[in-house]
């Protein structure tokens, strides 16, 4: 085999994997499960959602809410009605610092944590913030994103799996398309960030003008302290990014020396 071919498919592999592990799995065994729980049919979850949430939530933030006997145990948190977050790896970070929320408490502020498919950590207390200043909960921004994601990284990973299995020179763009995800998430995340930040309501207790909320570091809006930045999951779609890259690369210069 040519040496440029089998670097391509080994980057490709590994891309995929790292794209299967940290997101794809965890998003096809958890699709559906909260609209289950939303509906008070907890005890139709299936033992697949049940098991990947626990593996893929040891270690992570729970909410503060969460009774400490139902910390990482799904269906001790769906009987408590505890807040659930999404099993996929987080991709981006926001915390938020208030002086009625306390420092022993909260060290780090309230967190929430942004994922292809949903949310995680104290997603209901953040609400409850927006709510203050007039903004929408979190929920009302990306329907679509959340609805169509786990199918267009089922299709991407097809088109990985046929990169690798297949010589075709057309295939080989197939693999410019993982390499554009983290920043498809950071410009799709700023523009909701634009879009609540510039479509408030007079309902808020607190009235502030419209305004651009912080997509990478640290801000202030009105007495709060914000702290926005990737986590886990980001550096997951950079590193299958580069991973993608090498093998479109790899895979150019085989079709190019087979064609000598």
């Amino acid at each position: 085999m040519n040496p440029s071919l089998k670097k391509a498919r080994i980057f490709a592999t590994l891309a995929l994997i790292i794209l299967t592990i940290s997101f794809t799995f965890p998003m096809i065994a958890f699709h559906g499960t909260l609209n289950k729980v939303d509906a008070g049919k907890g005890d139709q979850v299936s033992s697949l959602s049940i098991a990947v949430w626990n593996l893929y939530s040891k270690g992570r933030y729970q909410s503060q809410a969460t009774p400490k006997e139902a910390d990482n145990d799904l269906v001790k948190m769906i009987e408590t009605e505890s807040e659930i977050g999404v099993p996929s790896l987080p991709i981006w970070a926001v915390s938020l610092e208030a002086p009625n929320y306390p420092k022993e408490a909260f060290p780090e502020g309230i967190p929430v944590y942004f994922h292809f498919d949903g949310y995680s950590g104290e997603v209901h207390e953040m609400n409850t913030i927006n709510h203050y200043v007039g903004m929408d909960p979190m929920w009302v921004g990306g329907h679509i994103e959340r609805a169509i994601g786990i199918y267009a990284l089922l299709l991407v990973s097809l088109g990985m799996i046929y990169f690798i299995a297949y010589n075709k020179k057309i295939l080989s763009y197939i693999m410019l398309i993982p390499t554009i995800l983290p920043i498809l998430f950071v410009a799709d995340y700023s523009y909701w960030l634009y879009w609540f930040g510039h479509n408030l309501h007079d309902w808020g207790a607190f009235k502030i003008k419209p305004f651009m909320p912080t997509v990478f570091g640290d801000g202030k809006i009105a007495q709060f302290t914000t702290h926005s930045y990737p986590t886990i999951g980001f550096y997951a779609l950079l590193v299958v990014g580069i991973l993608s890259l090498l093998a479109f690369f790899a895979k150019q210069k085989a079709l190019r020396e087979a064609e000598q």
